[in-house]
This record gives structure tokens, C-alpha cells and sequence, in this order.
């Protein structure tokens, strides 16, 4: 199974790495990118000296979480403070002034956050303004299966840490970047705007501009937008999504498939709060439960296409009973204490154990009341074979989407604005033009291992949990195991999934 998982993977990756044609040139040139069903044109001409339009450092396509965290993570520095950025999108929301109220149910749409997301988030100052809203750390996590063979628990007692995440609402989030940035002294204007399209323009004869980087050496970026403006900007940043218009304009081309599965994701209320955790592997996929604090969770359910459409349209009386059938018994047996590593052949490992290692199952609180409607999604994974073009840089889902079952998704796409404020920064401090690919591919390097790493591990956790196989069943479970009572591999998975760039094995 993992030899079919790595055949396939590794193709991907050699197409990953093939070179990607600039995307202009001395001549127009129709990239395979469009708006609407318009192609799109993008011609490399001369400025005009008296040419008034404005010009940018860093010019962010898509105000989201990701590229929210970009811009302030460049106020924050003292070597990027200063650029002048603008942010691009049309969502009313960047410019409401909208309040969050405590007393609100959640909002079904959350991201579990990692330490090292905490750490960047508070290393910008955008935690403090999370600390304001409802948020939710855990401790400890539970994970099993529908066998009643495989059990693991992790606990952040194990790597001598506090937490091993936090749940907090894309409200909270959004909101908290929106704050740190109105009031850091970072130059920025928003524009409520579309991007139609990106013109290369030779930079030589532009003056009296407000940018503040080193000069561009040869050319700019003109983005054109659906109310009209249109400005200059030596980098341009795509956070626009999946879907990311930046990325077909920039002809970068990408890699993946979908999965036959789409999410089901809501709020739910329990009786009893908790600070862990739970997911279990069910034959048609994973349904996670999250504590998001006051007695409520976040549920995430991965089916088949047809079962969330039914699960999506069913009363609440009848969904919260398949919810609790999931959480519970209702798919399979409770794993037993006598199955998990009490003598035989994993007994040797029990003198290094972690504490989480003997700790019994537990079932999750049972789910009394649905706080709010029920969303579904596709899932599939994507990746740009490219991340970098000229004066083009692809961040969070416009270069990457992972399946959902370990929550990893944002925390890709925050570490990726993380990464590339830093070398902006780098770049920067030595002069250079911040738009020049061979800073850009610094980032590119950091962070497409970094992104594909993650990438197969969750896809062939995916594919292991697609074939319901009695042997397969078995290894499954004795992996689980391995897990749960090898403390060193316990570690360095608890230590991976928080955010540190290390592999999880022996180390």
C-alpha cells in the first residue's frame, strides 16, 4: 500500500520541479489564466515619466486569514515596516467595523491553530486581540478507529509543552490580523476590488513614487482591478484561494485530485466541557470533534458526497444521534484495555512510555444540542509546481490545498506568509529588488518541501482509511500502537504536528 502511495506521489513531485516559462515577455502574450471566460493579455511595455499611478512594495491579492498575516507580519519588522503595502479584495468585510459578540454561538468555520502559529501570531502582536474572543486550547488528543484495534492518545505533557493547539473561529482570526494591522504603522491601503489583470512594465523611467525598497531592476507589476484602479507593485503576493486568479494569470500550473469525499462541518453543544480532542476513523472517513470553550465543538465529518448531502438534510434529532453513533459505539467497538499493549510483543517498550501511553479511552462528551447550520465542502489536494514567477509569489491555498483530517491546512499557509516576510526582510537588508526570483526562490525552497512533506503524509493517511481490508485492518492498528508506546516516534510526531520543521521519525 505505502509503495502504490509513493508511486503515485513521486511523479508529482517531478512535476513539481520542472521549470515554469516567465510570464511575459518582449511581446503580448495570452496566458491560459482568464477572468470570467475572457483571456487574459499580459504585455511587457515602458512607463511613461509622467505616469501618476500608485506604486506598492507588496501588493497582497486576497485579504484572507494568510494574506491578513502577511501584511502584518511585514509591520512588524523593523526592516519591512516600512514598505508600503496594498491589499487587494473586494470582501466588505476588510473595511466593516463589525464587533464579534461574546454571547453569539461559533461560527462553524474555525481553524485549529499550532504552537508554532500561537508563537508567530503573538511574535507580530495579533494574539492579544485572538485573547479578546472565544478561543479553545487543548491538551490532549484521542484518536482510534472504527475496529476497536487501533488507539493512540497524545498529551502535551509528552514533549514537555502546555498545549497542543488551539481552536479558534476564521472570525476571531480574521478580525485579530485586521486589528494588529490598523494599528501598526505599517503604509497600507485596502482596495474593495477585483484583480483583472497583471501587466509587466519596464521600471526605468518611473519617478516620484512612494515605495520605499530598493529599485526594481527592470520592471513592475501593473495590476488592473474591476472598479478601475490600477496600480504599480515590485511583488505581487497571491492569497486569493484555491482558485487563485494571481496563479492563472502567472500560467504556474498545478498538480493534484480530488477526493471521492466531501466535509461536513458545524457547531454542536455538549453538557461537559473539555480540553481534549477527539478523531476517529470511521470506513467512510474521519469525523474530529474540537472543543471551542463554554460547552461547544466544532464537528468535522468526512463521507462520501451522497452521505453529506443526507447527513446535511436530515433533522437534528436524527444527525445528532449519528453524530453521537460516530463519537461512540455506533460504528464499531470501544478499543479495550487488553488490546492496547497490556503484555506481548509491544511490553518491552512500556520502561520509556510516555504518560499519555497509559492512559485509558475515554469516550467524548455526548452531543446534546446543533449550535449552528451544517456547511459542506469538496475535498482535494492541489499543489502549484511552482510558487515563484517573476514578480509573482503564490502563499497559503493559492499554492497548496491538504485534505483535512489532521487540520493542517492554515497552519501551511501561515508558515508560508512567516517564511516569506522573513526573506522579504532579507532581501531587504541587503538591497536587493524584492521581486527578483532568485530572492523569491529562497521561499520557494523553505517551503515546498516543507508543504509536500505534510502534503503526502495526510494523503496517505487518506489512502490507508480508503480500503476496509481485514490484514490491512491489522497493520493499521499495530502502527497505532507503535505510536502510542514508541515514545522517541510519539515525540517527534507530536513535535511535527505542532509546527517544527522535522519529520516525524526516530531522531
Amino acid at each position: 500500500m505505502n509503495r502504490a502511495i509513493v508511486r503515485r506521489i513521486t511523479p508529482s513531485i517531478r512535476t513539481w520541479r520542472s521549470t515554469l516559462k516567465t510570464f511575459c515577455s518582449d511581446t503580448s502574450e495570452k496566458l491560459h489564466g482568464s477572468h470570467g471566460d475572457k483571456a487574459v493579455t499580459v504585455k511587457s511595455s515602458s512607463l511613461d515619466s509622467t505616469d501618476n499611478v500608485p506604486q506598492y512594495d507588496v501588493a497582497i491579492v486576497g485579504g484572507g486569514m494568510v494574506g491578513m498575516a502577511l501584511a502584518c507580519s511585514l509591520a512588524s519588522m523593523p526592516l519591512t515596516k516600512h514598505l508600503n503595502v496594498a491589499i487587494i479584495d473586494s470582501n466588505p468585510a476588510l473595511l466593516a467595523r463589525d464587533s464579534i459578540k461574546k454571547e453569539d454561538a461559533p461560527d462553524p468555520r474555525v481553524s485549529t491553530v499550532t504552537p508554532a502559529t500561537i508563537s508567530f501570531f503573538k511574535g507580530m502582536g495579533a494574539w492579544q486581540y485572538v485573547q479578546l474572543h472565544r478561543h479553545a486550547f487543548f491538551d490532549r488528543m484521542q484518536v482510534w478507529d472504527y475496529t476497536g484495534l487501533a488507539y493512540t492518545r497524545y498529551s502535551a505533557r509528552d514533549v514537555g509543552k502546555a498545549v497542543l493547539g488551539c481552536v479558534v473561529e476564521n472570525k476571531v482570526l480574521q478580525r485579530s490580523l485586521l486589528s494588529c494591522m490598523e494599528d501598526s504603522d505599517v503604509k497600507k491601503k485596502i482596495y474593495p476590488s477585483r484583480l483583472n489583470s497583471m501587466t509587466l512594465h519596464k521600471s526605468s523611467l518611473i519617478s516620484g513614487t512612494d515605495s520605499i525598497s530598493s529599485k526594481p531592476s527592470g520592471s513592475l507589476a501593473k495590476l488592473n482591478l474591476s472598479n478601475g484602479d490600477c496600480l504599480y507593485a515590485k511583488l505581487v503576493v497571491g492569497a486569493d484561494g484555491s482558485k487563485s486568479h494571481v496563479r492563472n494569470l502567472a500560467g504556474i500550473s498545478t498538480t493534484g485530485w480530488k477526493y471521492p469525499q466531501n466535509a461536513i462541518i458545524c457547531t454542536v453543544e455538549h453538557t461537559e466541557d473539555s480540553r481534549c480532542a477527539w478523531q476517529r476513523f470511521l470506513r467512510t472517513g474521519p469525523i474530529a470533534l474540537l472543543p471551542m470553550g463554554d460547552n461547544y465543538s466544532n464537528i468535522v465529518w468526512t463521507m462520501d458526497p451522497q452521505q453529506a448531502a443526507d447527513r446535511r438534510s436530515m433533522n437534528e434529532t436524527d444527525f445528532l444521534k449519528a453524530v453521537n453513533d460516530a463519537l461512540d459505539d455506533g460504528h464499531g467497538p470501544h478499543p479495550q484495555s487488553e488490546r492496547m499493549g497490556g503484555g506481548g510483543i509491544l511490553a518491552w517498550l512500556r520502561s520509556d512510555e510516555t504518560s499519555s501511553a497509559s492512559e485509558p479511552f475515554e469516550v467524548p462528551p455526548r452531543i446534546t444540542k446543533l449550535a449552528s447550520d451544517r456547511m459542506v465542502f469538496p475535498l482535494s489536494l492541489m499543489h502549484a509546481n511552482n510558487y515563484v514567477s517573476k514578480r509573482v509569489v503564490l502563499i497559503g491555498d493559492a499554492a497548496h490545498t491538504v485534505h483535512p483530517l489532521a487540520g493542517q491546512g492554515v497552519n501551511l499557509g501561515f508558515g508560508d506568509a512567516n517564511s516569506l516576510s522573513k526573506v522579504i526582510a532579507e532581501g531587504v537588508a541587503v538591497g536587493s529588488d524584492i521581486g527578483e526570483m532568485t530572492l523569491l526562490k529562497r521561499y520557494e525552497s523553505e517551503r515546498k518541501a516543507a508543504n509536500i512533506a505534510m502534503m503526502a503524509i495526510l494523503d496517505g493517511f487518506q489512502k490507508a482509511y480508503s480500503i476496509d481490508f481485514g490484514p490491512l485492518n491489522v497493520l493499521r492498528a499495530a502502527a497505532f500502537h507503535g505510536v502510542n508506546y514508541i515514545s522517541p516516534l510519539k515525540k517527534n510526531i507530536i513535535s511535527y504536528a505542532s509546527g517544527e520543521q522535522r519529520l516525524p521519525i526516530f531522531t
